[in-house]
């Protein structure tokens, strides 16, 4: 961790101690519970310049990128100058559906306002904004939910992507694709992922057309179907000749969700996480197409367990070692979460490096995730955060204890 600015690690040791206490996290993530749903005027941290700047100095700049297109270039520099090969970067303006509420699956409304087709446009050009501030190489993170009802009501009801929706994440497929940069669909809840993996079997179809795919759909651990879900990704990449980009994560709505649908236990979980890894790296394909050639397919690993990190990892460099083919794999992790992995990662990737002759290494390149957007469209996500870490009070005890460590060391060497 010696590569981080100490401010950085300052506001880190901060954020981690108080994010590896059970007493300390109720409380603030009731905090962040009720400023994140609340339609109060007071509340909405864009019309309260206090309660703007209480969250900028605490969660809001430890977790975010920043508000406008010159903050968040500085962030992405200074990522990058860190030694981080790359960025995601997503808009945070979403929508959040209470799982229970499920009108919204049972019919589309054939007449939409002028104001949500206006809805469409200025995610359409919210999202090209952020493809901007990205470099050949960088992820953009695209969020569907937030082109507004038109996509949602669709999304829910497992019906085609809408001509006005379709249009624009067309354009901003080729855009992306033009840029030399590639795009993944951030997940949802249950009550859209299905209808969500559909659009994004048929962007893959569309776009995925080389060995690199342009389209990564996302895919996670905690779900009990994921594995099957994986499966039907490869089996129709395979049929119809696309590339297949997966991002895998383990989940990030498991207050929003029907927990009937998610592992029971968290050693379930990651046995799921694990053996979805395994299954892409060592390219098995489902039964029933195994006569076929496995797709081309590039795997990103967004997590922060270290475990599952170093058996994919392993998995990857012993087939490459044994001659065996493999996918090209990735890791990342969020801006201000599992500082201590990422700096591993990029230790071990720069060392590799250093001794290889070859301008190319074979272990995977590490980025950094961030999110953008105003404070007050940034606390969903940073809810969602506050809920992962307090699931992980092991890992962010971990964390701490590693940037005291370091901070030891620059004041005692």
């Amino acid at each position: 961790m010696a590569r981080l600015p100490t401010p950085v690690l300052l506001r880190s040791l901060v954020m981690t101690s108080l994010m590896s206490s059970k007493i300390l996290m109720r409380p603030a993530l009731t905090i962040l519970s009720v400023i994140a749903t609340s339609r109060l005027p007071f509340l909405n941290a864009d019309r309260n310049s206090i309660l703007n700047r209480a969250l900028r100095l605490t969660v809001y700049d430890h977790f975010c990128a920043g508000t406008n297109h010159a903050e968040v270039s500085k962030t992405i520099a200074d990522t990058k100058r860190i030694g981080y090969q790359g960025v995601i970067l997503g808009y945070s303006k979403e929508t959040v559906l209470n799982p229970n509420d499920q009108s919204s699956t049972d019919s589309i409304s054939a007449k939409y306002s002028d104001r949500c087709y206006e809805m469409v446009e200025e995610w359409k050009e919210g999202t090209l904004t952020t493809l901007r501030m990205l470099e050949p190489g960088d992820f953009l993170a695209v969020k569907l939910t937030g082109a507004g009802p038109i996509s949602v009501d669709a999304m829910a009801a497992r019906q085609p992507m809408p001509e006005v929706v379709a249009k624009a994440v067309d354009t901003i497929c080729v855009a992306t694709a033009q840029q030399g940069s590639r795009l993944w669909l951030d997940a949802e809840q249950q009550v859209l992922q299905p209808g969500l993996d559909k659009w994004a079997i048929k962007m893959m179809r569309t776009h995925n057309r080389s060995e690199t795919p342009v389209v990564y759909n996302t895919i996670q651990g905690y779900l009990k179907g994921s594995k099957a879900n994986v499966d039907k990704h490869i089996k129709l990449a395979a049929q119809e000749g696309w590339s297949l980009g997966i991002k895998l994560v383990r989940g990030a709505y498991i207050e929003h969700e029907n927990r009937a649908l998610i592992h029971d236990t968290k050693e379930e979980t990651d046995r799921s996480y694990d053996m979805i890894a395994n299954t892409l790296l060592c390219r098995r394909l489902p039964a029933e197409v195994e006569h076929l050639q496995f797709p081309p397919v590039a795997l990103f690993l967004a997590t922060h367990n270290a475990a599952s990190t170093a058996k994919a990892i392993t998995t990857h460099q012993e087939r490459l070692l044994a001659g065996q083919p493999t996918v090209k794999l990735e890791c990342g992790q969020v801006q201000g979460m599992a500082d201590e992995l990422s700096c591993e990662l990029l230790q071990k990737y720069e060392h590799a490096l250093v001794q290889s002759s070859a301008a190319e290494v074979s272990l995977p390149k590490t980025l950094k995730c961030l999110t953008w957007g105003s404070v007050a469209e940034c606390m969903g996500y940073l809810h969602r955060r506050a809920i992962e870490n307090r699931g992980a009070v092991e890992r962010t005890q971990h964390m701490a204890a590693a940037i005291r460590a370091e901070m030891w060391r620059r004041l005692f060497g």
